[in-house]
């Protein structure tokens, strides 16, 4: 019997080289430049928070903005009961998704 011996291809430097650049610009364009673009919309709409606005919390917590205090804002959720929280802790995310859904649905 003869036996066959196969040996792997080994590639070129160019081939390697080549697919190690593709693979990063997967990464870079389908999660750091999302993942930018959602902080930075994160970020401007943390600027434009304005007393009496509708927003929701990291934690699903529903309120309307009362009082903002630098990075603190004071949350109204209902009969005169405020709560205080950061500013970072209101989603963008969330609030719209409530929010948007409502105004859509009236």
């Amino acid at each position: 019997m003869t036996t066959i011996l196969l040996q792997a291809g080994g590639g070129s430097l160019f081939t390697n080289g080549f697919f190690m650049i593709a693979m990063l610009a997967v990464l870079i364009f389908f999660m750091i430049i999302p993942q930018r673009k959602k902080a930075r919309e994160q970020k401007e709409f943390m600027e434009g928070l304005e007393k009496g606005q509708q927003v929701v919390t990291a934690s699903g917590i529903l309120g309307s903005i009362d009082k903002i205090e630098d990075r603190i804002v004071t949350l109204n959720v209902g009969n005169k009961t405020y709560i205080r929280v950061t500013k970072n802790a209101i989603s963008k995310e969330l609030t719209d998704a409530i929010f948007t859904t409502k105004a859509d649905k009236e």
